[in-house]
């Protein structure tokens, strides 16, 4: 069975020389930039929940300094039975509510970003759903489906990544920091600030630039990953090719190779990842060491009293802790403005295809007129598949169009659709150029039976009904039953509920394309396309579907693509295709007649169908 692909002298694989260049590199501050539009939209929920962000951070740091009353507040003599008086439970009391309020900030902080966090995902996900929708056949006869989903998947768990590691650790510590600094500057003296600054900056310093570093071979993982990804999506998708060649090993050994190189980069990440552990270590131990000994030297010399001592050293923990995250966030972080920005390039993919400013849908009240007016398209420039190609199918009549493969047959069917724009010349549906009207519309007054029928991994009844959602089983089984399948249907144990699998793999090739005429049938577009309609039914099958499709057929404008001449013989013109051109034109009797092109082909079949049978 062909595929659904244009003719093997139309397909745009040279054409990719236009569509597959490489973006252009956007900053990580233009990545946010596209991304806060999407947050503001909750901007209510956003100020609240840097509001209680604020509030557990000042709550965080007050219990260093509730902790350095607490043990000043102690220095009593051993043995005191006073001691329990001298005790402040105010003091307790405030230090366990401080505890609390951190928490309880923290959670509520959480609570209500989650909405602006999840809504801008959704929203996100969702623009890229529609636009990929709305991009031309070329991007999708191109594209690795693999690759694709997973910077999809990426993109939207970067958004939620992004927004918590940015709202919940870095701006959290950062507003700490400034508290803390502002604190030591003026309740000690200002080395307490400098050492701390110095140890921030040797810190940060040292974490951007090392995590810059290995962000090359994080890059390489994600590249390996998506490749082995695709890799196996492709070879699952295609499992009865493999199966045919018994080539199970070989899939499985490319498999591995992709594998193999993905562990080779996973290894050499995460030794860099524990170097850079290592480095920041050591730089907290000493900043620590540094702030520890001038507070103790404090104390000695009885500047400093031994609360302020337990507070500076509380005030270290609570900086160091998150800063010994930094790395992993500011990592993460990059990967998830990498993430983002590739799925912000799928959605700055330009429409190839795209309706003009102003087009208004197509007006169609009876059977409408199609006309192909000197029509030239190519899929690469420096190979034209239609020369000059003019015809017209009257209202509620129906044209053939065949020829060898190649010859541009598909291809008519693809521009009708609109999936491509004509390079010169124009189609028209009842007068209306359809480049001057919305691609829905035109959309929605065709229907087509394909060559090869892919249906979705859902029942019978869903795939039917694709054709008009909504539709009821009722209007279903009279549709199943003109294509003549509702028999067969109703013969298995689920009947319309039965699951036809991954591309309808579960079904034969006539069966699918059954389904696919009663899908067709059920739409009740007013302009028919046949490509192949017949194509995977045997003789019996296939003269008792023509009387099906000739009654879907009636009053309505129809185009056939056919191989098959005997499929066509009905037409009300026939047009004979040869290398982008039509070479002849007219009936089937006219045609014969001629003793030419067409001819030839009928005496070819009429024989080959003889000796066959």
């Amino acid at each position: 069975m062909r595929s659904m692909a244009p003719d093997s002298a139309a397909q745009p694989v040279l054409a990719t020389k236009s569509t597959s260049s490489t973006p252009p590199s956007r900053s990580d501050w233009d990545t946010l930039k596209r991304l806060f539009p999407y947050l503001w939209d909750y901007k209510w929920r956003v100020l609240a929940a840097l509001t209680f962000m604020l509030g557990a951070k000042l709550g965080n740091v007050g219990v260093p300094l509730l902790l350095k009353n607490l043990v000043d507040t102690m220095n009593i003599k051993p043995g005191d039975a006073q001691a329990l008086l001298v005790v402040p439970a105010a003091l307790l009391l405030g230090y366990g509510l401080l505890r609390l309020s951190t928490s309880l900030f923290t959670e509520l902080r959480e609570l209500v970003f989650s909405k602006a966090t999840e809504g801008a995902s959704r929203k996100i996900s969702l623009q890229v759903f529609r636009h990929l929708h709305a991009l031309s056949l070329r991007f999708h006869l191109e594209r690795q489906t693999g690759g694709m989903t997973r910077d999809i998947e990426r993109g939207t768990r970067g958004v939620h990544s992004l927004i918590s590691y940015s709202l919940y650790s870095i701006i959290p510590t950062l507003i700490e920091v400034t508290l803390v600094l502002s604190i030591l500057a003026v309740k000690f003296d200002v080395w307490f600030a400098w050492i701390t600054l110095a140890a921030l900056a040797c810190y940060i310093t040292f974490t951007v630039t090392v995590t810059e570093w290995r962000t090359q071979f994080r890059k390489e993982m994600n590249e390996l990953d998506s490749s082995a990804h695709s890799r196996a999506i492709d070879s699952l998708l295609n499992y009865e090719t493999v199966k045919y060649f018994n080539n199970e090993n070989f899939e499985a050994t490319r498999y591995d190779e992709n594998l193999a190189k993905y562990r080779k980069a996973a290894i050499k990440s995460q030794r860099t990842l524990s170097m850079l552990n290592s480095g920041q270590q050591l730089i907290i131990a000493i900043g620590l060491v540094a702030m520890l000994w001038r507070a103790t030297q404090g104390v000695v010399d009885g500047r400093m009293t031994l609360g302020d001592l337990v507070m500076v050293n509380a005030f270290m923990i609570q900086l160091y802790i998150p800063l010994g995250f930094l790395g992993v966030i500011y990592r993460e972080i990059k990967q998830s403005l990498t993430d983002l920005d590739k799925m912000f390039t799928l959605m700055e993919k330009e429409r190839e295809v795209a309706d003009e400013a102003g087009a208004k849908a197509i007006e169609i009240t009876t059977s409408p007129a199609v006309k192909f007016q000197n029509v030239d398209f190519a899929y690469d420039p420096a190979r034209p598949i239609l020369k000059n190609i003019s015809f017209e199918i009257p209202p509620g009549k129906t044209v053939a169009v065949v020829g060898s493969s190649g010859a541009g047959k598909s291809t008519l069917a693809r521009l009708l659709f609109r999936f491509y724009d004509v390079q010169q010349g124009s189609i028209t549906i009842a007068g209306q150029d359809i480049k001057h009207v919305t691609q829905a519309s035109v959309r929605r007054a065709i229907g087509i039976v394909p060559q090869d029928t892919v249906l979705f991994n859902d029942t019978v009844e869903y795939n039917i009904a694709y054709g008009q959602t909504g539709a009821t089983r009722a209007q279903v089984e009279e549709a199943a039953k003109s294509a003549r399948i509702h028999d067969f249907i109703a013969s298995t144990p689920l009947g319309y509920n039965t699951m036809v699998g991954e591309r309808g793999l579960k079904l034969s090739g006539g069966e699918k394309q059954r389904v696919a005429i009663a899908r067709t049938l059920l739409k009740n577009p007013p302009v028919v396309i046949f490509d192949e309609a017949t194509s995977a039914l045997d003789s019996a099958n296939e003269r008792a579907i023509q009387g099906e499709l000739r009654a879907a057929a009636q009053n309505k404008t129809t185009l056939v693509i056919a191989h098959r001449l005997s499929t066509v013989v009905d037409a009300h013109e026939i047009l004979v295709m040869d290398g982008g051109r039509i070479v002849e034109r007219g009936t089937h009797a006219h045609l014969l007649s001629l003793d030419q092109k067409y001819a030839r082909m009928w005496n070819l079949q009429q024989s080959s169908e003889s000796l066959v049978s």
